[in-house]
């Protein structure tokens, strides 16, 4: 079995795309994350070019690494300038990775309209700025900028550039689809012919505009390459680079290489999702393999099957990347998810009986009507304890009313400086408790909110805990104008666990009264169970 290196970019390339801008912090934990999962090297950024990348290397030297390299990304020097006088090369040198990757062209366009330089001036920059880092002590691997565009245009030229780099000392040619619009068919075929041509160990470094990176990847792998270049999560300019996350679960688990551990391989989810949530972005859900919806089920023929055979609508088993099956229930399902999600959440529904059968039919018609249950788990949950047979809800609404008052300040119909009073009174009982309370707020849902804990923190002081951390409203058929139904979907949480729930109605009070309660009695009695007083 070949060895495959992984060498990742995220803090370099993935740190293109839009949106994105690490912390010297933010890189230092990534770095350590990509270390423990198993990655031979890391390309920390171009040292030299900001000052947040120097500051990166000066401080990377301190990281205690179990495998991983820290590489410096740079150019090839200034096609006037002798290498070594080139302020680029000597930061490389200077800024203390034990590794470098420059970037050179291999286009002969790129040369002669970019670089306007002549063909042969540019391999000689090639191999002399190659040959400089490695004089240096430097592990050296060699960028091959719009390679496979420049083998289209010009295949001699581009291997003479190839064996440019070969001839500076390089440790691996990487062959980047700089502009990522070549078909894996196409990279197979002009590896294979370049492999004939080079010994020297080649790379493949792809970008993602034509949605072809990782199977050019994985083409690039089976012709021979044996050193992959990518981000975690696609991140890069553009529509992206080489998934990681996507090329290493497929390399272990579909072409049999084994490129890090098997618990590493587990962890895979987990690293993905930590390095959106530092990037600040959201987790992208389909992603393969490590999206949260990347083994979710929701037709009811595809739950039924894999309720009986697991393998029938999953390709791998989600364990070994960290993952979980995910079922959600909807209109468009059957008893089965109803089953499985009851099984899930350890509430017994016969298979046979005709409680899920009702269940259905009942989110049949509540999804009619505007909920949707899909992100809403903590609704269906009470949704299926309220269908048991001696339920006993924690209280039980008995009427409520929201007013609101505007305060006008100004004659003027917009009037931005009016104050607004919302007020809450609601009434609810707890056992045979009756308790009345109203409450103030900034604004209806709020006032709402406020009365109802008022009138039950006697009784559940943990509900003081509890936050509500989102508040989305979304109109459903807005050809009915301002009479429209309108979702309601609110994630509550406290310290320790979230839990989202739905509500819908035509009145965007009574939407979120339906959310907010799901909300508070899914509190009570699955997380604060213990605590009433």
């Amino acid at each position: 079995m070949k060895r495959v290196y992984l060498y990742d970019t995220t803090l370099r390339d993935g740190a293109q795309q839009e949106g994105i801008s690490f912390r010297v912090s933010d890189k230092l934990k990534i770095t350590q994350k990509l270390d423990d999962l198993g990655i031979d090297y890391i390309e920390g950024g171009w040292p030299g070019a900001n000052p947040k990348d120097t500051e990166f290397f000066a401080r990377a030297s301190d990281l205690k690494l179990k495998t991983a390299v820290v590489v410096a990304f740079g150019s090839t020097r200034r096609v006037d300038v002798k290498v070594d006088e080139d302020a680029g090369l000597k930061t490389l040198v200077q800024c203390g990775a034990k590794a470098a990757n420059i970037v050179g062209k291999t286009w002969d366009r790129q040369v002669k309209q970019v670089l306007e330089t002549s063909l042969e001036n540019n391999l000689a920059v090639i191999s002399e700025s190659i040959a400089f880092l490695k004089s240096k002590g430097l592990t050296v691997f060699f960028d091959a900028e719009h390679f496979f565009d420049g083998f289209k245009s010009n295949p001699k030229y581009a291997i003479n550039a190839l064996l440019a780099a070969s001839k500076g000392g390089a440790d691996c040619l990487v062959l980047c689809d700089t502009n990522g619009g070549t078909l894996p068919s196409e990279a197979a075929s002009i590896i294979s012919t370049i492999g004939k041509k080079v010994r020297s160990p080649l790379g493949i470094h792809a970008h993602n505009d034509s949605e072809m990176a990782v199977a050019v990847t994985l083409a690039a792998v089976e012709n021979g390459v044996t050193h992959v270049e990518g981000t975690m999560n696609g991140y890069g300019e553009r529509c992206g680079n080489a998934n990681l996350c996507s090329i290493i679960p497929a390399l272990q688990l579909k072409m049999g290489i084994k490129c890090i551990t098997t618990a590493q391989l587990s962890r895979i989810s987990d690293i993905s999702h930590l390095v959106a949530e530092v990037a600040n972005l959201p987790p992208i859900s389909n992603l393969p393999y490590v999206g949260s919806n990347a083994f979710l089920h929701k037709a009811g023929l595809h739950v039924s099957a894999i309720s009986k055979w697991r393998e029938s609508y999953q390709h791998i088993d989600p364990k070994s990347v960290g993952n979980n099956p995910k079922v959600v229930v909807s209109e468009l399902s059957g008893k089965s998810n109803i089953i499985f999600k009851a099984k899930e959440l350890g509430i017994p529904l016969h298979p046979h009986g005709k409680e899920a059968r009702q269940i259905l039919e009942q989110i049949k018609q509540l999804e009619n009507r505007g909920f949707l249950y899909e992100d809403a788990d903590a609704s269906f949950e009470m949704l299926l304890l309220r269908s048991m047979p001696g339920y006993k809800p924690p209280f039980t609404l008995v009427d409520y009313m929201v007013v609101i008052e505007r305060h006008r300040r100004l004659p003027a119909a917009y009037d931005i400086g009016a104050q607004f009073l919302a007020e809450a009174t609601i009434k609810v009982k707890v056992d045979d408790k009756l308790m009345h309370t109203a409450s103030e707020g900034n604004g209806p849902v709020n006032a709402l909110d406020r009365a109802l804990r008022k009138a039950l923190l006697e009784f559940y002081p943990g509900l003081a805990k509890v936050d509500l951390l989102d508040y989305k409203v979304r109109i459903l058929e807005g050809n009915s104008g301002t009479g429209s139904l309108v979702r309601v979907s609110i994630e509550s949480g406290n310290s320790k666990v979230q839990w989202r729930t739905v509500g819908s109605s035509t009145n965007i009070i009574e939407s979120s009264w339906l959310a907010l309660y799901d909300a508070m009695e899914y509190f009570l009695l699955k997380i604060d169970k213990k605590h009433r007083k």
